[in-house]
């Protein structure tokens, strides 16, 4: 027997209600576009810049674009919690490889994962065109627009952030230079 419309919303809406009540609160991450940085911010004050990559296409929310989304954006699953650094991930499973940082021709997505959510009509498309913050082996890219849509970050750095921030912690993509406080 199919489960009614109405009962699946109501449990969707409980869900979102329940996440949200375990949103992080205290760290937000901002991404700006012009500077291929992001900022963690804790309690409103910028502690760590990071080096990123945003998409090379250009921003946008566009199905099948390849772009990096702009707007408020919030951490909507974590993966990958204690995988070695460079673990290649497949369909946000680790498949067993160990990917070395600059490896040649190698681009998949390694280390962490952050699986943006958008919460504006301009970024709604954002969890379903699978956006995330992850690891790249191609960090000598970093710094210059270099994604697919995604950000990326070195190893090292999506393991300090991805320890510190939690599921529901807002995030900012801007075309704008990162703010030295929020």
């Amino acid at each position: 027997m199919p489960i009614p419309r109405s009962l699946r919303l109501a449990a969707a809406s409980l869900a979102a209600l329940f996440l949200a009540s375990c949103a992080d609160t205290s760290n937000r991450l901002v991404v700006s576009v012009s500077q291929q940085r992001m900022g963690l911010y804790r309690d409103n004050d910028l502690k760590a810049v990071y080096k990123v990559s945003t998409s090379k296409f250009g921003t946008g929310d566009k199905p099948r674009s390849n772009y990096t989304p702009l707007g408020r954006l919030a951490v909507a699953h974590k993966i990958g919690a204690g995988q070695p650094s460079g673990m290649k991930f497949k369909s946000r499973r680790p498949t067993g490889e160990i990917v070395r940082p600059n490896s040649p021709g190698r681009d998949p997505i390694v280390t962490r994962i952050l699986w943006l959510r958008g919460l504006e009509p301009r970024n709604h498309n954002t969890l379903r065109r699978f956006i995330y913050i992850h690891g790249t082996p191609e960090e000598y890219k970093l710094g210059t627009p270099a994604s697919y849509g995604c950000i990326r970050m070195a190893s090292r750095d999506v393991i300090k952030v991805y320890d510190q921030v939690g599921r529901g912690a807002l995030v900012d993509v801007i075309k704008a230079p990162l703010p030295k406080s929020l």
